[in-house]
């Protein structure tokens, strides 16, 4: 449940309880303008959900995992979590802005990592590769696509030809 749904937090700040139930609260280490972002995108695949649930659960699930509200809880991540989270991010990310647009690797190591997304930068490049293989994103180099493990410096992702 995104931040601002309402509800009363959890003393350990982890969950919300709205209602009686209780949820899995968004990562507090995510930045603000990417956090809004993420629920940005969450708030639009849910008005999807009933005319097309084919694309839109999967953007439901991108967007709550890389808010922290699915998968590995934020508190104790795992490596295999940090990775899943990482290419959430990126997907959902990639799927709320416009179609040409770019994001940077860091901006998913930020969702995942909060203050020690530094420390995740290696593993954002691998994810990246990863989903470049794959075709779903493309990774761009002073905006030509490029093979991650084949540059050094700063890069750029893009929505990829498996969009």
């Amino acid at each position: 449940m995104a931040q601002g749904d309402g509800g009363t937090r959890t003393a350990d700040g982890r969950y919300l309880v709205v209602s009686g139930r209780r949820w899995r609260a968004t990562d507090p280490a995510v930045p603000e303008a990417l956090r809004q972002e993420l629920v940005n995108e969450l708030m639009a695949a849910r008005r999807l959900v009933r005319s097309d649930p084919e694309s839109a659960r999967p953007r439901v699930q991108d967007a709550k995992v890389a808010l922290g509200e699915r998968g590995d809880p934020w508190w104790e991540p795992t490596p295999g979590g940090r990775r899943v989270r990482l290419a959430a991010a990126m997907r959902a990310l990639l799927r709320h802005r416009q179609p040409d647009a770019t994001i940077c690797p860091s901006d998913a190591a930020r969702v995942a990592g909060g203050e020690s997304w530094r420390d995740l930068m290696d593993v954002a490049r691998e994810v990246a590769a990863e989903l470049s293989r794959e075709g779903i994103i493309a990774v761009r180099q002073h905006g030509v696509d490029v093979d991650l493990a084949a540059v050094v410096g700063p890069v750029r992702l893009a929505r990829g030809p498996g969009w």
